[in-house]
């Protein structure tokens, strides 16, 4: 490897957004600083239940008003069919 051209790797402390610490090595910061997270495993819904924590907040009615019926692979309503195109 060549020298001096590496970012310098040392301990920091990380806590969680419940207060949880624990000590790691990075490249962030310097040496004893500490990383206060605000998104973590702990609260972010992709760990937490995924879909089921956007469903209950609502997201999936804002989007059903939103949309209406929409569906994939679902008929388009009040679309010209190819048949007509050709009269």
């Amino acid at each position: 490897m060549k020298a001096d051209i590496h970012p310098e790797y040392h301990a920091i402390k990380i806590v969680m957004t419940d207060g949880t610490e624990y000590e790691t090595r990075s490249t962030w910061g310097k040496e004893g600083d500490v990383m206060r997270l605000d998104v973590d495993p702990l609260n972010h819904p992709a760990w937490q239940g995924g879909t089921g924590k956007v469903v209950e907040r609502g997201q999936l009615s804002k989007f059903e008003k939103r949309f209406g019926n929409f569906s994939v692979g679902g008929e388009i309503k009040d679309s010209p069919s190819k048949k007509d195109d050709k009269k």
